[in-house]
């Protein structure tokens, strides 16, 4: 997603765009990585001093339920990056250096096949594991 689409949904939906939010915007967009709310906190900082985590859990989690970010668990943790794309599509994320990579390949069919009397009505996979610089 590019930064002045987030920022038009925001608008669009009745929400104040303020200097904080595009710049939360703007390092989830720059981010190869998920971020965890205290890399969030140590970045926004530096121009916001004292700038709380109630602030930032407030924006990520306004962010969520508009659709701006994507958000994961790694060690016990949750960690967010902005919506990378409108297709359907998966992760693959270095456990080493978070490095995040998407996967456009799609293996619901398979599991349509071994379920066939359920209804599947979503699902995220994420793929773990060390990149090339990290192996």
């Amino acid at each position: 997603m590019k930064i002045d689409d987030a920022i038009k949904v925001l608008k669009d939906n009745g929400h104040k765009y303020t200097d904080k939010r595009k710049d939360l915007i703007t390092l989830l967009h720059d981010s190869s990585k998920y971020l965890n709310a205290k890399q969030i906190q140590t970045f926004l900082n530096d121009k916001y001093p004292g700038i709380s985590f109630d602030t930032i859990y407030r924006n990520l989690h306004l962010f969520e339920s508009l659709k701006l970010i994507e958000t994961t668990e790694l060690d016990g943790e949750k960690k967010f990056r902005l919506a990378c794309s409108n297709h359907h599509h998966h992760h693959f994320i270095c456990k080493s250096c978070g490095d995040t990579r998407v996967v456009e390949h799609c293996p619901i069919d398979t599991f349509k096949d071994e379920l066939p009397e359920v209804e599947i009505e979503s699902h995220k996979i994420e793929l773990y594991g060390l990149c090339e610089k990290c192996k």
